[in-house]
């Protein structure tokens, strides 16, 4: 087994044991995410803009994109959600320096256009939803599903004005536009594969029809092979 192989199984190894360990005894969370609800991702988006893309990139997914498969306007994506990029076609990046991430958070927060994949969409809804005061934290809370996450809790505020409901709800699109942005080709996959199914089904009917045809002869004895 080559050096890089044996490096890629160890890292993997690695996460999965991380991943694990950050879960063990948390019940997870109906996140019940439907990624051709537009709405939902519509709001996600501007939700995930205005409180995580600050510490978080979505490297896999660029502006232009966004639109086209969200249906936003492109003047309303430059206007209300490119805080830190120039031009449409560029990939979402964090606004926070590596400098003040390093400093503030001992690291720079994850990119996230694969976490909805790689952990679920169940379990990104819990975590979202179950930050909890704690004062020996650096930012003063904690989280039942991952202790001792160096993440403070940026949805504390908007906890703190919504009723439980809408916050839930709200929550979930964030979880709903990240399993989109996972990905984005699920969307015209699954639209795809309707038609695929349905024009199968049609050849499966025209191929039965079609073998009655052929078979009709033997059945009543019209047919004879050669001698």
């Amino acid at each position: 087994m080559s050096k890089s192989i044996k490096t890629i199984l160890g890292v993997m190894l690695m996460c999965v044991s991380i991943s694990a360990l950050s879960s063990v005894g948390v019940k997870l969370d109906t996140a019940n995410t439907d990624i051709s609800d537009n709405n939902s991702l519509q709001n996600g988006a501007k939700l995930f803009m205005n409180y995580c893309s600050g510490c978080h990139s979505l490297s896999f997914m660029r502006y232009n994109r966004l639109a086209e498969d969200l249906n936003i306007p492109k003047e309303d994506v430059v206007t209300n959600l490119m805080f830190n990029a120039e031009k449409i076609g560029d990939t979402i990046n964090a606004t926070m320096p590596t400098e003040g991430a390093n400093k503030w958070f001992g690291g720079t927060p994850p990119d996230l256009s694969l976490v909805a994949r790689y952990k679920g969409v169940d379990w990104i809804y819990t975590y979202l939803r179950s930050f909890y005061p704690d004062d020996s934290r650096p930012y003063g809370v904690n989280n039942h599903v991952f202790q001792n996450v160096s993440m403070p809790d940026i949805l504390l505020e908007l906890k703190r004005t919504t009723p439980k409901d809408e916050f839930n709800s709200k929550v979930r699109d964030i979880v709903n536009f990240l399993d989109y942005v996972g990905e984005p080709a699920k969307l015209v996959r699954s639209a795809i594969g309707t038609k695929v199914l349905a024009f199968l089904l049609l050849l499966l009917v025209l191929a039965y029809l079609l073998k009655k045809e052929y078979w009709k002869d033997v059945k009543y004895g019209k047919w004879r092979a050669k001698d």
